[in-house]
């Protein structure tokens, strides 16, 4: 890639990176390449791109992981079949038996079970703590044992904040890496790279895609030496994306800038709207002043993100009965796509962490908002809500 793009807008290399028009035919969409294997000119003798077998490279792969690089300022980017797939691989590439990793108090349920539960059969040890409390970090970082500190900003589903500035120097100084997981943020609103993480992992299903119809996941490096573990242990262990799933993701990412200012705007809106009503317990958006992250989003981020929880009068009856009596905010795990969505943590997508010390409270409602109208969005939770209020039938 060219330094003049390098130097470009975000929004331009959004577009651009990785996707110079076909040289062969001309077309301005990057070919989608479905060989699993490739002809060689004489044993070992590849032709450009220096592509063997499917797992282990392919042109629309190469384009997205480009792409992926670009976007988060990093000098590799390595694309996975899941957002889970590119978790796994960073944590294998870091850690070994006997290691220690420090993760959130409030981390993304399929990251607790993971580390908790695959890692910990493997001998990698964890530590939940508050990242947003510098002296309680240090003080669970174990210097020469541990070997990552696992971020989330924002976290997954309680939308806390956490200083990436700050973390990565309490991690470095303990001889740790720094991880961040961007997926609620994406690359246009956040770029941990730059503000001293070693590692940022997508789940590409997310507001990359922002279609709902393509899982995958990336991880973005600056170091030569761990992006070659990565690329080791992405070929050696195969969880890699199909190269349709690449195209989808090429494509969803032309769009995310516009895409994300809209989520942005309809989550501030909705979070005011429900602010104000009796059946909301509290809200949790970063974007809010009083929110206890506020100060440090608006030094880290460009904006909020799309992403809005918060609780419900009534405990968890409450909160499952409004789940059900949306229209526009459709019941379904996931979040990042164009459409809105709404679900109950606790039973949903955090039911893995539900008899551990990372339990989300029962009473929350995340929600995850798409590009529709404003108004038309916040007055569909506002009869759910008066519904469950009335008590009635909805």
């Amino acid at each position: 890639m060219d330094d003049e793009l390098l130097a470009a807008g975000f929004e331009t290399i959004a577009i651009h990176a990785g996707l110079e028009p076909d040289p062969l035919t001309g077309a301005v969409v990057p070919p989608l390449y479905l060989s699993s294997t490739f002809v060689q000119d004489g044993v070992g003798n590849l032709r450009a791109g220096d592509f063997e077998y499917g797992r282990s490279g392919n042109p629309t792969r190469a384009a997205l992981e480009t792409n992926l690089a670009a976007l988060e300022g990093g000098r590799a980017g390595l694309a996975f079949s899941a957002g889970m797939a590119a978790t796994d691989t960073l944590l294998r590439a870091v850690c070994r038996p006997g290691d220690h990793v420090v993760i959130p108090a409030d981390a993304y349920g399929g990251t607790y079970r993971l580390i908790a539960r695959v890692l910990g059969d493997w001998g990698v040890e964890h530590t939940s703590v508050d990242l947003t409390d510098p002296e309680a970090t240090r003080a669970a970082i174990r210097p020469g044992v541990t070997r990552l500190v696992w971020c989330e900003t924002p976290t997954n589903p309680m939308l806390t904040i956490a200083d990436i500035t700050m973390l990565a120097g309490l991690a470095h100084d303990a001889g740790a890496l720094l991880a961040v997981d961007n997926t609620f943020a994406s690359p246009y609103l956040q770029q941990p790279l730059s503000l001293g993480a070693d590692a940022v992992v997508h789940s590409t299903t997310k507001y990359l895609g922002g279609h709902s119809d393509v899982v995958g996941g990336a991880v973005v490096v600056n170091d030569a030496t761990l992006a070659e573990k990565l690329r080791f242990l992405q070929n050696a262990a195969g969880a890699v994306p199909g190269p349709f799933d690449c195209w989808l993701v090429l494509r969803g990412i032309r769009t995310l800038a516009v895409r994300m200012d809209r989520h942005c705007a309809n989550a501030r809106h909705i979070a005011t709207a429900l602010a104000t009503h009796p059946a909301v317990g509290s809200v949790r958006y970063p974007g809010m002043p009083g929110h206890p992250g506020y100060g440090v989003a608006v030094k880290q981020m460009r904006d909020f993100g799309g992403m809005v929880s918060f609780t419900v009068r009534g405990g968890e009856r409450a909160a499952i009965d409004l789940c059900g009596r949306t229209r526009l905010f459709t019941l379904a795990e996931s979040l990042g796509g164009v459409e809105s969505l709404i679900e109950h943590p606790a039973s949903m997508t955090h039911a893995s962490v539900a008899d551990s010390p990372l339990a989300v409270p029962a009473d929350l409602v995340r929600l995850s908002v798409g590009i529709e109208s404003a108004d038309d969005l916040a007055a569909d939770l506002r009869a759910a809500l008066d519904g469950v209020a009335a008590g009635g039938n909805g």
